[in-house]
């Protein structure tokens, strides 16, 4: 399967994450390709035997159940390769995601087992994002938006949906990171900021809704 086809499918598969049919717009602005470009190649992997896709005109894309499998493999790949050089190699949680989008496509089924054993067959990687299996399932965890937390509500940080470098070393300079205690002190109204405690923080820590949002916590244990 080639580079270009396999990040079709794992685009597919992150934007459509609640099931929901991807429009060839959004996959457009996060490919980086002009549309008329991933119109055309959605229509191929639609067409393919067995069909990657199920596409409909004018109501988007989603994957196959073929379709589906493949983008988790390449999923597992990418997540299991951020850990792998978080934990072995040193690297920091900002520096790993371009680097692992190019290895993702080029690692064995044996390597990526032997990945796997060494950093003990983790299920989720330095951003809380939860790795697929090898038979596609993935660990679920009750979790919820930072957003949606009431003022007063004791939670830990699970993951953070942000690939950005400059985000991911903000964040981290605030110590928002998969695993430390959170509670929200307020969250002002029309979309406004949220004031949050951090665990290690001695002053509070405040961040804008969207960003807010983009971090998942979950009850603390």
């Amino acid at each position: 399967m080639s580079t270009s086809t396999e990040d079709y499918l794992k685009a597919i598969l992150e934007l459509g994450e609640a099931g929901i049919r991807v429009t060839t717009s959004s996959l457009a602005e996060r490919l980086g390709v002009a549309a008329p470009s991933v119109t055309g190649m959605i229509k191929r992997l639609s067409q393919d035997t067995p069909p990657l896709l199920d596409y409909e005109p004018h109501h988007g894309v989603k994957l196959t159940r073929f379709g589906r499998l493949r983008a988790l493999r390449v999923l597992r790949r990418h997540r299991l390769v951020e850990t792998f050089l978080v934990e072995a190699l040193g690297y920091t949680w900002d520096e790993v995601h371009e680097d692992a989008e190019q290895l993702e496509h080029h690692i064995s089924d044996r390597l990526e087992e032997r990945i796997a054993a060494f950093l003990n067959h983790p299920c989720f990687d330095p951003h809380g994002d939860p790795i697929p299996a090898v038979d596609g399932s993935l660990p679920r965890a009750a979790q919820i938006s930072l957003l949606e937390v009431a003022p007063g509500a004791k939670v830990s940080v699970a993951r953070v949906r942000q690939t950005a470098s400059d985000m991911l070393r903000h964040l981290d300079s605030l110590g928002l990171h998969p695993g430390v205690a959170v509670s929200v002190t307020r969250r002002d109204p029309f979309d406004g900021p949220v004031h949050i405690a951090v665990e290690g923080k001695n002053e509070p820590v405040i961040i804008g809704a969207a960003l807010a949002d983009s971090i998942l916590v979950q009850p603390r244990q």
